[in-house]
């Protein structure tokens, strides 16, 4: 056997009663609030009147019955309990803070130009390739089978409210210039006069999309995100490293409410979505989210599902259950809201992923995807973020096969169509990562299907507190790469980096070289581990008080992990495992319960339901071991 060269650091937390799983808490713009004055109030003019006083109006929505509104911190949970109370106010709620939900990178990421890409990969991928994940999705399977492009009018928009485009990258340039041509265009704005509303759609000059935050049509990408999306999105229709580039099926609609941190406001998600809807847009993918429910941000999605568009969001990236701690606008149960968790290149979930057995719909690729970033450059990113658009850009070209489908049916037919996956049972509704060509197989046979959808009826969660009241966290965020940064440290996410204990704290630190023993298949069944092994040698001091439990950690498996001490351990404790990369670069976790094995009489812990994603890492970490 040959040891690894660098050692895996692993400290074990054991924990005598339980574990409560970290929750993230919303943050909100201070003393901002989004109002809805009923429609049997008497208008704009009354509205004034009841906020005279109370709130500064700073902005109103036009069509949405919504205004954006102001209060000084001194009289703010007054002001905010009487227009709670008001009997013509429907409704009053923080204006809640949105986060990206990208994995945050340990340390330096390379950053390559896109020229070094194509280049290097000239040799070895070609237009028939998918090179921006190694995941089995069927992807480039799909692509001989789509149907070929008829016209300009020919495409599916999809909108990406995010931290905008870089529209002169080399991948989103004009055809004539080399590019896909996957930049959307008004042509009413586009053909119209500077400086007018051509299309009368509120906005001036809107030609290619629009910035939120600042109100004009400059939505340039200061953060690198919103283009990493969309070259995912764009990437689903073809290998964007391969020359030439071909002519997008697919159309970008920028639509920029994230800002340079990565955050933004509620209020620029709803402006952004309802746009999108009335601009054309079939599919909008939300690769953000926060854990404060908004009942504005409901109903733009419910806009949405009334105008058959679909609505693809991100699940979020705290390795959370949803069904306990939801996430927004992911955990919205629309009809047309498909929630995506990330998923590895072996079809596990991923270690930071959310999931949800009732309120996260599928799995996608979500780990280092390599895709675009401003500065005509390429750069590889993981979390739920980059899930999402994999989902959304295949809907978009599903849709373009059957284009008669709503929001709602295309939902059903990526679920339905979608690969069962055991190691995704419990995990997401459908047990099933999504599968590119059985999708596009599927689609075409529905080309003649009428559009229908079931009608719905929202439960909205009625009580809203002070925005003064809403506790820092994080919200969906970047997946901070499950490091010492990530969700539950210290900047304000809120928890530990083990979690949030209840009872005796044990903290052994250990430091374990590892060899990797995955035995071929016994040829007797009952000789087959149930989980892959990996071979430890270690010994692991556990101080309890004036106690010290000493005791050889000999295996670690999938399925479990067994050691002798020379004092038991309580029964039930929960010991959580930090195990550090070879590089020193990441660090996952895994938790367990210690339970009493009679045959061998000694304690262990085990991690039958550890995440899949997880034990994924662990694989990927030990690859290039000499099996034994």
């Amino acid at each position: 056997m040959k040891p690894i060269l660098r050692s895996l650091f692993i400290s074990c937390s054991t924990l005598v009663g339980g574990l409560a799983m970290a929750q993230v808490q919303p943050k909100v713009v201070p003393g901002e609030y989004l109002i809805k004055f009923k429609a049997s109030s008497g208008g704009a003019a009354i509205a004034q009147q009841k906020l005279s006083g109370k709130a500064s109006l700073k902005a109103s929505f036009p069509g949405m019955g919504i205004m954006q509104v102001s209060m000084k911190s001194a009289d703010e949970k007054v002001n905010f309990e009487a227009l709670k109370n008001d009997p013509d106010v429907e409704y009053i709620e923080p204006n809640f803070v949105l986060e990206k939900s990208e994995v945050e990178p340990n340390g330096p990421v390379e950053r390559l130009t896109y020229e070094q890409v194509v280049n290097a990969n000239a040799a070895s991928t070609n237009a028939s390739v998918y090179s921006q994940s190694n995941a089995n999705t069927g992807v480039a399977s799909a692509w001989p089978i789509l149907s070929p492009l008829a016209s300009s009018n020919d495409k599916v928009v999809v909108a990406v409210v995010d931290t905008g485009l870089d529209r002169y990258h080399d991948v989103f340039k004009p055809v004539a210039n080399g590019g896909t041509g996957a930049l959307w265009i008004n042509q009413a704005e586009a053909n119209g006069l500077p400086g007018v509303d051509d299309d009368q759609n509120g906005f001036v000059d809107d030609i290619n999309g629009w910035n939120f935050i600042n109100n004009t049509n400059n939505f340039f990408d200061d953060d690198d995100h919103g283009t990493h999306v969309s070259g995912i999105i764009v990437g689903t229709g073809q290998n964007i490293f391969a020359r030439p580039l071909q002519e997008s099926k697919l159309l970008i609609m920028p639509l920029k409410f994230l800002g340079a941190s990565g955050s933004g406001s509620t209020s620029n998600a709803i402006r952004a979505i309802y746009y999108a809807v009335n601009n054309g847009a079939r599919v909008i993918n939300n690769s953000w989210g926060g854990a404060g429910y908004s009942r504005s941000l409901h109903d733009a999605i419910i806009y949405a599902y009334d105008h058959r568009v679909l609505v693809v969001s991100a699940a979020g990236n705290y390795s959370n259950n949803n069904d306990v701690n939801p996430m927004y606008p992911s955990n919205y149960d629309v009809p047309s809201n498909l929630a995506v968790a990330s998923t590895s290149r072996y079809d596990d979930l991923s270690s930071f992923s959310n999931y949800g057995a009732n309120t996260v719909n599928i799995g996608s690729p979500g780990e280092y995807i390599e895709s675009t970033v401003p500065g005509n450059a390429t750069m590889s990113m993981s979390g739920t973020s980059m899930a999402t658009p994999f989902v959304a850009g295949m809907a978009g070209l599903a849709f373009r096969e059957a284009p008669s489908l709503s929001g709602y049916q295309m939902k059903q037919l990526i679920l339905q169509t979608a690969q069962q996956n055991g190691y995704l049972n419990g995990l997401v509704s459908t047990s099933a990562r999504i599968d590119a060509l059985y999708l596009i197989q599927s689609a075409k046979q529905m080309v003649s299907t009428a559009s229908a959808q079931p009608s719905y009826k929202p439960s909205y969660l009625a009580d809203r507190s002070p925005a003064s009241d809403a506790a820092g966290g994080g919200g969906c965020g970047l997946v901070k790469a499950v490091t010492k940064n990530g969700p539950g440290s210290d900047d304000g996410s809120g928890g530990s980096p083990i979690g949030i204990v209840v009872g005796l704290l044990l903290v052994p630190l250990a430091v374990w070289q590892v060899l990797r023993v995955r035995s071929a298949a016994s040829a007797d069944p009952k000789d087959k581990r149930r989980y892959e092994r990996f071979k430890m040698s270690s010994e692991i001091r556990v101080k309890v008080g004036d106690r010290e439990l000493v005791g050889a950690m000999n295996t670690i498996s999938e399925g479990g992990l067994s050691f002798n001490t020379d004092q038991a351990l309580e029964k039930g404790g929960i010991v959580t495992m930090r195990i550090q990369s070879p590089d020193g670069h990441e660090i996952i976790e895994v938790t367990g319960q210690v339970v009493w094995c009679e045959k061998n009489q000694a304690y262990g812990v085990q991690f039958a339901n550890a995440k899949q994603g997880t034990l994924a890492m662990i694989r990927d970490w030990t690859a290039g071991l000499i099996k034994t």
